[in-house]
C-alpha cells in the first residue's frame, strides 16, 4: 500500500502522486541566465572594479536581498508571517524580483514544492540538497526535478489575480533592465556590472550555498520526528544573510517572522519587520507560539541550567 503524502497549504497531491518517482531536468535559460552573470561579474570585477562600484554591489544586495528577497519575497508573500499595506508588499516583493532568482509565482511555487518534498517520508536528492557540493550546485542552478505525477499546486486567488505579480512574473528577468539603464548612466559600466552582474550572481550562488549547507551540517536546536531531513543554523553569517541561515528555526517554525528564536541570534531581516510595525505598516507579526507545534517536533539541545527558552517550553 502506497504511503500517505503531507500535503501543504498550497501543494495538494492526490491518489497519483508520488514523491520521489522523477528526474533531475536540464534548464538552458537557468544555465545562460547563470553564465551570463557570472561572466559580467568577472568583467566586471577584472576590468572595472572602484570604490564607488562596490558600494553600489553592497548598498544594492543589501537592499533587494534584505528588504525583497527575505522580508518580501519570503516572510511576507510566502509564508505570511507579517501583514501590510498592499502597496507595500508590491514594493517588497519587486525588490525581491530583483534579487534575480524567479518571479513570484515562481518563487512560490519553488520553495513550496521544496517544503512538500522535505515533509515526506523520502525525499529525493534534489529538493533534499543530499548531492555532493558542486553537483548540488549544477542541480539547483541550472535544473529542476521533474516529478513523474506532480502535485496539484495552487496559488490563493488573491495573488494568482494580481495583475502587479502576473507582470513581474511575466517579465522578471526584463526587471533587471531599468536598473541597468539607471546604473550605467550614474555611474558607467563599473556600476552596471558590480550593481546587476555581480550582485545577481552572488545572490544566486549565495542563495544556492546557505541553502545546501543549511540542510546538511550546523547547530540544531530543534528535530522533527521521521523525517529524513532537517535544517540546521548557521548562526556565524546570520547578519550577513539578514536572518535566513538560522535555517534550522525556521524548519520548526516556518511561520514566524522571527528567525532569531535563541539566546544570542541576531536577524536583520526581523528588525526591518518591526522598524515597519513602528510605522504602522506590519501587523499581525507572527512569532514562534503564534501557532501550534509541528507534529514531531522537539527540541535537541538540552537548556543552560538556570535558562528557560525564549519565547516557548518543549513541546
Amino acid at each position: 500500500m502506497a504511503q500517505k503524502l503531507s500535503e501543504t497549504e498550497r501543494v495538494i497531491p492526490d491518489a497519483r502522486s508520488d514523491a520521489v518517482s522523477g528526474r533531475v531536468v536540464f534548464e538552458p535559460w537557468r544555465a545562460l541566465w547563470v553564465l551570463g552573470m557570472l561572466l559580467g561579474a568577472l568583467v566586471g570585477l577584472l576590468f572595472f572594479a572602484s570604490w564607488s562600484a562596490l558600494f553600489v554591489f553592497l548598498a544594492l544586495s543589501s537592499f533587494t536581498l534584505c528588504l525583497g528577497h527575505s522580508v518580501g519575497m519570503h516572510r511576507l508573500l510566502i509564508h505570511r508571517s507579517f501583514e501590510s499595506p498592499l502597496w507595500l508588499e508590491h514594493i517588497l516583493v519587486y525588490l525581491g524580483v530583483l534579487v534575480g532568482m524567479a518571479g513570484p509565482f515562481g518563487m512560490m511555487r519553488a520553495h513550496d514544492m521544496r517544503d512538500w518534498h522535505q515533509r515526506q517520508a523520502e525525499c529525493p536528492a534534489h529538493p533534499s540538497h543530499d548531492a555532493p557540493f558542486f553537483k548540488d550546485a549544477f542541480w539547483q542552478l541550472c535544473c529542476r526535478y521533474q516529478l513523474t505525477h506532480a502535485p496539484e499546486f495552487r496559488l490563493e486567488p488573491q495573488v494568482r489575480r494580481d495583475g502587479f505579480y502576473r507582470f513581474l512574473e511575466a517579465t522578471w528577468m526584463a526587471q533587471q533592465l531599468p536598473l541597468a539603464v539607471i546604473l550605467f548612466f550614474s555611474g558607467g559600466w563599473s556600476w552596471l556590472l558590480w550593481g546587476v552582474c555581480l550582485r545577481v550572481a552572488v545572490s544566486l550562488i549565495g542563495h544556492w550555498a546557505v541553502g545546501h549547507l543549511a540542510h546538511r551540517r550546523g547547530h540544531q536546536s530543534w528535530h522533527i520526528r521521521g523525517l529524513p531531513v532537517q535544517g540546521y543554523n548557521l548562526p556565524k553569517i546570520a547578519f550577513i544573510t539578514f536572518g535566513e541561515s538560522l535555517h534550522g528555526n525556521h524548519h520548526a517554525f516556518p511561520h514566524s517572522a522571527n528567525l532569531a528564536i535563541e539566546a544570542g541570534q541576531v536577524d536583520p531581516g526581523y528588525v526591518v519587520i518591526k522598524s515597519f510595525a513602528c510605522l504602522g505598516l506590519a501587523q499581525n507579526i507572527k512569532t514562534p507560539k503564534s501557532a501550534p507545534f509541528r507534529e514531531g517536533l522537539e527540541r535537541v539541545s538540552p537548556v543552560l541550567a538556570g535558562e528557560r527558552p525564549p519565547f516557548f517550553t518543549s513541546p
